[in-house]
């Protein structure tokens, strides 16, 4: 798809916008009694309208029945994950038995690298794009050295060229291959929550397997953003 920088354009994608609707049902922060424009999506979302209630909901339950809540009620708080991932599989594009919403991404992080990082004496190194989203980067640092090793020596970060901001795939294949059997994990976002560039997922995953490498995206920032 070919973007235009024009402003009857972006009316146009608006105007033709399937869910331009949900747009009303979450609350803008206003100055001046103007709406904001809010693009900060990727560090804390809008606040739904329906927040407050659903909210008060809980903290009746809460009130009324304590530690009795993780069973009854409306939507026993135990169960959550049950009901949540049938709504996030699509999101994802995953199945419903491959999805649980859970803790936080710095977390969630940690416990895929504790699972999929397995440095050896040869095999140690990580990929990663450099200006990834900070969750990214301290939680490889931290599992870097919780091996013994030095972030300096054992993280690769792929940068964009002299005068460009965002990535060439060419690049990334380029360097995968150039450590070859020295890269233990290569790790993207799906986007980059800076630049907004949409990482070619199959081709990055490809290349890497062909170097023997796990390959892992975090798609915080590419989940409800892209078809995944």
């Amino acid at each position: 798809m070919t973007f235009e920088r024009t402003i009857e354009y972006a009316k146009t994608l608006d105007a033709n916008d399937p869910i331009a609707e949900l747009r009303q049902q979450f609350l803008f922060p206003k100055q001046n009694g103007k709406s904001f424009i809010y693009l900060c999506g990727n560090s804390l979302g809008l606040q739904p309208k329906a927040a407050r209630k659903v909210l008060d909901t809980q903290l009746t339950y809460w009130e009324n029945m304590a530690v009795e809540g993780w069973f009854e009620g409306d939507a026993p708080w135990m169960y959550y994950h049950k009901t949540l991932k049938e709504m996030m599989a699509p999101i994802v594009g995953a199945k419903p038995s491959e999805v649980c919403p859970m803790n936080t991404l710095t977390v969630n992080l940690h416990l895929l690298m504790v699972s999929f990082y397995k440095p050896s004496k040869k095999r140690y190194k990580i990929i990663m794009e450099a200006g990834a989203f900070p969750s990214d980067q301290y939680a490889m640092e931290s599992q870097v050295r919780f091996h013994g090793l030095n972030p300096a020596d054992a993280i690769i970060e792929v940068e964009p060229r002299k005068g460009e901001y965002i990535l060439r795939t060419e690049d990334i294949i380029a360097k995968i291959n150039e450590h070859g059997d020295e890269i233990a994990l290569v790790l993207f976002s799906g986007i980059n929550y800076f630049t907004g560039q949409w990482y070619d997922m199959k081709e990055i995953t490809s290349v890497g397997h062909a170097i023997g490498a796990i390959v892992g995206f975090d798609l915080a920032h590419a989940a409800g953003n892209v078809p995944l």
